[in-house]
């Protein structure tokens, strides 16, 4: 398959584009922002029970776990996207900090996402995380 250049750095762009509303919507509880990265509906592997569920679904349990801390950052680098036509697989490495006065929890790893191309643009349409290491105090 031949890929224009200049159109498969706009993809990639456009990709990283929705990792970095991901970090920013969950930092900043825009839910709306957050929503706008997923699918209608998402294959979920975040935690030990995978599942498909609408995007409001996960975006309600998303926020509820980190609505316990008093802030996060999500620091998503690293991009490495694949693009095959409409869809494209992409990982990222992840570092996650959520904070409260008493207590921190920091999280490393990455993203194995896979994306779709909507009408609406680049989707994650399987959000999957694989935690390498955790750090509290």
């Amino acid at each position: 398959m031949n890929e224009d250049p200049l159109q498969a750095l706009v993809e990639r762009y456009e990709i990283i584009q929705i990792f970095n509303r991901y970090a920013t919507g969950i930092d900043m509880r825009d839910r709306d922002l957050y929503r706008s990265c997923f699918a209608d509906e998402l294959r979920v592997e975040v935690g030990p029970e995978p599942k498909t569920c609408p995007a409001e679904e996960w975006v309600e349990q998303a926020f509820n776990a980190v609505g316990v801390f008093q802030a996060t950052q999500h620091i998503i680098t690293n991009h490495v996207i694949d693009l095959a036509g409409d869809e494209a697989d992409a990982t990222a490495y992840l570092y996650a900090q959520h904070f409260n006065p008493e207590s921190a929890f920091t999280v490393g790893g990455y993203y194995a996402n896979h994306f779709v191309r909507t009408e609406a643009g680049w989707k994650i349409d399987r959000l999957r995380l694989v935690i390498t290491w955790t750090q509290s105090r």
